[in-house]
């Protein structure tokens, strides 16, 4: 399968330079230099992933992704030239999949995107998960609940769906980023985290105080079978 690939960046030398290495790779890779040809784009085309460059000229990229995750659960790679962390926190706070820090090495941007890729696209029983009001429909890769579908990234989707399938539990975040096959930002500990956060802001009635996905102190996190249990 050739799978279609929008990258979006303004750097001239660097956009075709990467775009020939993906095509020769066998994707199909489409350049838009701006945000807003970018979001013309993707109204106008289907992409299959969406390669990010948070330095543009005319939109800041974290407000892009936050405009392109509205819109659609499409597996999304932030590149950032910029030396602050929190950056990349925040861009998978609003939804990217992973990042990759500039400059990088073609190869292993080529090994995160098909990472990605596998992930939204690796198959799955065409079975429903059900905890009481949640749904975790693996045919559709959708999690609604009370029958309202919840946005969330393809990480996002793949860890909530790897803690409910073990439910009752107890995972680190070393075993659920083997699990999941997660590389994003690895160097950081706490990007599991970052995506329980953004899980239990979909899917739990007080994020706060979950009652679905719970934290075990010096441990990892347990996805609670029944919503009444207790677990300090």
């Amino acid at each position: 399968m050739s799978y279609r690939i929008l990258l979006i960046e303004d750097d001239a030398r660097l956009a075709p330079m990467v775009a020939d290495y993906l095509s020769e790779a066998g994707f199909r890779v489409s350049i838009a230099g701006t945000g807003e040809a970018a979001e013309r784009r993707m109204k106008q085309e289907t992409f299959d992933a969406v390669i990010l460059d948070l330095m543009l000229p005319d939109v800041d990229g974290l407000d892009l992704c936050r405009r392109i995750r509205a819109q659609s659960n499409i597996p999304l790679l932030m590149l950032t030239a910029r030396g602050d962390p929190l950056d990349r926190v925040v861009g998978l706070e609003l939804g990217a999949d992973d990042y990759l820090p500039k400059p990088f090495e073609p190869r292993e941007l080529l090994a995160r995107l098909r990472a990605i890729l596998r992930r939204q696209h690796s198959a799955t029983p065409a079975d429903m998960l059900r905890f009481g009001r949640l749904e975790i429909d693996r045919a559709a890769r959708q999690v609604r609940v009370d029958g309202h579908e919840k946005p969330l990234t393809g990480y996002q989707y793949m860890l909530l769906l790897t803690l409910a399938e073990r439910a009752g539990r107890v995972l680190s975040r070393d075993t659920l980023m083997d699990l999941t096959k997660g590389s994003a930002l690895e160097e950081f500990d706490r990007s599991i985290d970052v995506h329980v956060s953004r899980i239990r802001a979909a899917i739990e009635d007080d994020p706060k105080k979950p009652r679905r996905i719970l934290t075990v102190r010096g441990a990892g996190y347990v996805f609670a079978k029944e919503q009444d249990r207790e677990r300090a």
